[in-house]
């Protein structure tokens, strides 16, 4: 289904690229180039064979346009990450991790907050400080 609108839409596109640039344009003359005032008062003509199928096919267009991107997106909501298994870690205590004995136990330090902050930045290390 998906492969067969793919084609139509194809076929689509190249032919109304094709039907786009076999219609002349309206006022295609020279003085239309220059803004012709003649034809801004005119009534629009009534619509020619090529215009039609130009029509028709760009109806075509947007419709595989439409269905396609539609049936795209149902594609794109299955998600790998379902299928994965959740990996469990182990619960590790602070003996497990071999830490030594005066980190585990110290105290925390209180040190005041203007002492945390940084008044100045660190110099920056170039090549040829190196």
């Amino acid at each position: 289904m998906f492969e067969l609108l793919l084609v139509i839409h194809v076929i689509a596109c190249i032919s109304i690229i094709f039907f786009v640039l076999l219609q002349s344009g309206r006022g295609a003359e020279l003085g239309a180039a220059f803004g012709s005032v003649g034809q801004a008062n005119s009534v629009r003509g009534s619509m020619t064979g090529i215009g039609k199928i130009t029509t028709g096919v760009a109806v075509v267009f947007m419709l595989t346009s439409l269905t396609l991107a539609y049936l795209s997106s149902e594609t794109a909501r299955d998600s790998v990450v379902r299928d994965l298994k959740p990996v469990s870690t182990p619960n590790r205590t602070t003996e497990q991790m071999q830490l030594p004995e005066e980190i585990i136990n110290e105290e925390p330090k209180n040190i005041p907050q203007a002492e945390l902050e940084q008044k100045i930045a660190p110099p920056i290390e170039t090549s040829s400080d190196k």
